[in-house]
């Protein structure tokens, strides 16, 4: 007989509806879970979602892990849940590589044309020199640290030095195109003054357009070209992407990543 009353009290159980566990469970035992596993939870249902989404919840969890977000709350209506939830995605994608730029050096041509005016003349009458060069050609004159910097000799190009007495002033330009002439980004256009002398050496710097692509790059950098002089013409040009942070050449992949932005179709 006891067997029998076991066996129905199994089925009554059964066929009775669970009750889910009261709010007052739910809150009792949500403080000792962790972030992940309340935001899982409160994904079951609503009346589980308002009780693991609640700021007296959320709060110590937000101070703890990224107290200067926190402070937000002072400010806007935004539940602690929610700060939590931001902050956290950002500290993942700052963990995240730097993603890699999609341009190469293959597929760049360095332009650089350099003019000069002379004295009581209101235009560029003199081309100095007119250098276009693939930078793929430009191995030999890769910078060995792996920066931005690149020398151009100017071998069997157009190069003449007008008479230092009769130059008044030149004006440089330095575009880099895409291979094939499908897209262009001016890196330099200025005018200065300079010395002709045999070893003289020319240098100008023009600041670049600020892009924020990568944290702590792409603001503060300035275009850097210098020029030697040989004894009748440019013998060399060096080009490169400088920091002005800290005054050194950035790397050949945030030069990349910079030129990308103007020069790629996103």
């Amino acid at each position: 007989m006891a067997k029998t009353l076991s066996q129905s009290d199994q089925t009554e159980e059964q066929q009775s509806p669970r009750l889910p566990p009261s709010w007052e469970v739910l809150v009792l035992v949500s403080q000792y879970l962790e972030p992940k596993t309340l935001a899982m939870a409160s994904c079951v249902c609503k009346s589980w979602s308002v009780s693991m989404s609640s700021d007296h919840l959320w709060e110590p969890i937000s101070r703890a892990h990224y107290p200067s977000l926190s402070n937000l709350r002072d400010l806007t209506a935004v539940p602690y849940c929610r700060l939590y939830a931001v902050a956290h995605a950002a500290a993942l994608r700052r963990l995240q590589p730097p993603s890699k730029p999609r341009l190469s050096l293959d597929g760049l041509v360095f332009a650089v044309t350099v003019s000069a005016k002379k004295k009581n003349s209101s235009s560029l009458v003199d081309i100095l020199t007119t250098v276009s060069k693939p930078v793929r050609d430009l191995a030999a004159g890769v910078d060995p640290t792996g920066v931005f910097k690149f020398d151009v000799e100017i071998n069997g190009e157009k190069s003449t030095v007008a008479a230092a007495a009769e130059v008044e002033e030149v004006k440089v330009t330095w575009n880099v195109a895409l291979k094939g002439w499908s897209g262009v980004f001016t890196m330099m256009d200025c005018e200065g003054k300079l010395r002709f002398s045999t070893g003289a050496e020319g240098w100008f710097s023009a600041e670049l357009p600020a892009v924020e692509f990568r944290p702590g790059a792409g603001s503060g950098i300035v275009a850097d070209l210098k020029m030697g002089f040989g004894r009748e013409c440019v013998e060399k040009v060096s080009v490169g992407i400088m920091s002005v942070v800290n005054w050194r050449y950035v790397t050949v992949e945030d030069g990349l990543m910079y030129l990308q932005h103007f020069l790629v179709p996103l």
